[in-house]
């Protein structure tokens, strides 16, 4: 299995051409970054290619998400965001736009307003062939609302939310036949506090994780979506050092699954 990592996982002052030096020498062949990034423009996604990585998802906008479940123009604003981050992945040849339906607790009522945004993101996701793939925060309904509504939604399963937003609930045995992607990262199991660690440096269930992907014949990206800044505890360590742990946490998940995928 291949394995990416997030672009401005260690800190936004490192260049575009480090990071992707960091990513090619560690053996990361995928990466992706939010979809109104500054970034985010054809030369950056020249050196990826050039570099042999693939951008293999944009993540949509989520400040704000909230408003779209209500009515007035604060909701149309946000779908506006969401559609754009369509367009991004047309343009740029990315095939999957990940997506959140809500943040922060309690979520917002579903609502018809809503639920016509979201109709009119997938009708325009469909024609540009864009795959959009809604994640686990911590509210079942909109996200089981959102995959029985839309027979062309995938899902992405973030495995550090499932262990903090909602602890006790599993979410691969619900949706994982229709798992687009992922997004991998530990923490501390405090609620709500969503630390972004390198896998295995918290306490989330990493062979759990990866009987759940073995489970759902996952043959994709072992996608880590990790933050050196969310936490103490990489502070006295260096890029070369936080990308090869990176690179070594991914590897033995991907391995784990392989391995698990075959008996």
């Amino acid at each position: 299995m291949e394995t990416g990592i997030n672009l401005f996982c260690y800190d936004d002052e490192i260049s575009i051409d480090r990071q992707i030096e960091l990513m090619k020498q560690n053996g990361f062949k995928n990466t992706f970054m939010l979809s109104d990034s500054v970034w985010l423009t054809g030369e950056t996604v020249g050196k990826l290619k050039a570099a042999d990585i693939t951008l293999a998802t944009l993540h949509a906008p989520f400040r704000g998400i909230n408003a779209i479940w209500k009515e007035g123009e604060a909701g149309d604003k946000v779908l506006k965001s969401l559609v754009d981050g369509v367009e991004k992945c047309a343009r740029y040849k990315v095939p999957v736009l990940v997506v959140h339906l809500s943040s922060k607790y309690p979520p917002p009522m579903i609502s018809d307003a809503g639920v016509c945004r979201f109709k009119e993101l997938m009708d325009k996701a469909k024609k540009y062939g864009v795959k959009i793939a809604y994640e686990n925060q911590r509210c079942l309904s909109n996200l089981a609302l959102a995959l029985e509504h839309f027979e062309d939604a995938g899902f992405c399963w973030d495995t550090g939310h499932e262990g903090c937003f909602t602890p006790g609930r599993e979410y691969m045995p619900l949706f994982g036949d229709r798992l687009a992607t992922v997004h991998i990262h530990d923490n501390l199991g405090v609620r709500d506090s969503d630390d972004h660690l390198v896998p295995y440096d918290g306490r989330l269930n990493f062979d759990k994780v990866a009987k759940h992907l073995a489970a759902a014949n996952y043959n994709g990206c072992i996608m880590l979506e990790v933050f050196r800044s969310n936490s103490q505890h990489y502070d006295n360590i260096t890029d070369e050092e936080y990308y090869a742990r990176a690179a070594s946490a991914a590897n033995r998940l991907a391995d784990e699954v392989e391995i698990l995928k075959k008996r």
